[in-house]
């Protein structure tokens, strides 16, 4: 029995010391320095997406104010049409001979 207890004794320390140097080789000596550099990437991840979230709305309403035509600041807006080619009639400018006198 004593060379089994001894065995899993072993087992244990080898598992013990493994996790000691995992958990060294990720947090590093500088615990506190670690997770704080983690809070700030959080930090600017979210500026980051709310910045996007904003933009989202801004270029929403946008597209949604001249979909529907109306301007924020209270007239209309005309939605850009490009002026299709047109036959025009001739038209004469010669002065007209039915002028009275």
């Amino acid at each position: 029995m004593a060379a089994q207890d001894y065995d899993s004794q072993l087992l244990e320390s080898v598992s013990v010391r493994r996790r000691r140097l995992r958990d060294a080789l990720l947090f590093g000596a500088q615990r506190q320095r670690r997770s704080v550099d983690e809070r700030i990437g959080k930090i600017f991840a979210g500026i980051v997406i709310a910045a996007v979230l904003c933009a989202g709305c801004v270029g929403w309403s946008f597209v949604s104010n001249r979909i529907i035509g109306k301007s924020p600041y209270g007239g209309s807006v005309q939605p850009s049409v490009t002026p299709s080619p047109t036959v025009s009639t001739a038209v004469s400018t010669a002065p007209t001979s039915t002028s009275t006198r």
